[in-house]
């Protein structure tokens, strides 16, 4: 499976800001965007060039492809598909990366970036509805429940986050049993909860030319 291993902090520095791609290193002043907040390259900080429109628009799709850890190819099936539904492009987009199973497991709080949550599901540790699925890009359904299988639930990882499950804050759109480790689905994705931090619209534009 093709994915993209230049460094995390680079790619955050290449479209101006972060993408918290790396977890709770993001949180602190580790974080390459605090430390060097200019795109990377040899010659160091340099004044900001003028950009074009499509310029912006080119931005826009890089920005949500790396923050939800997709190589070109899986993005652009993902917008032909949403092409294809009925109703509003835009939205139809968000919803089906919000509901790929690695990013509601980093929702749901059991990692904490999507990085992480890809390999964990990669590594098979999660069930939906009772069955083992280890596909990332998976899609969740209104009333699937995922759960950490039984055999995994007690492991140094899962037993180190339980705490924190407690804390987190969710979409109105998940709900997360911590104590049972379990999070549901209660509705699709509302587009007005998720906040992205790019312009769907300008993505769109992209695709059409």
């Amino acid at each position: 499976m093709a994915k993209d291993i230049n460094p995390k902090c680079k790619q955050c520095r290449r479209v101006g800001e972060k993408l918290f791609l790396k977890g709770e290193r993001c949180q602190s002043i580790k974080c390459g965007i605090i430390k060097r907040n200019y795109p990377p390259g040899f010659h160091g900080p340099k004044g900001a060039s003028r950009t074009t429109n499509f310029g912006m628009q080119l931005k826009e799709k890089q920005k949500a492809k790396k923050q939800y850890g997709l190589m070109e190819k899986q993005f652009k099936l993902s917008f032909a598909k949403a092409k294809k539904q009925k109703g509003n492009t835009g939205e139809n987009f968000l919803k089906i990366l919000e509901s790929r199973l690695d990013n509601v497991i980093y929702r749901l709080g059991f990692a904490s970036s999507r990085v992480q949550a890809r390999q964990l599901v990669n590594h098979g540790h999660f069930t939906v509805n009772g069955r083992k699925v280890n596909i990332p890009s998976f899609i969740v359904k209104t009333g699937d429940i995922i759960k950490i299988k039984s055999n995994k639930i007690k492991s140094n990882y899962f037993r180190g986050i339980a705490e924190t499950l407690k804390k987190k804050e969710l979409p109105g759109w998940l709900n997360l049993e911590a104590t049972e480790m379990s999070g549901k689905i209660l509705h699709q994705p509302n587009v007005a909860e998720m906040k992205s931090n790019f312009n769907v619209q300008m993505i769109i534009e992209f695709y059409s030319k």
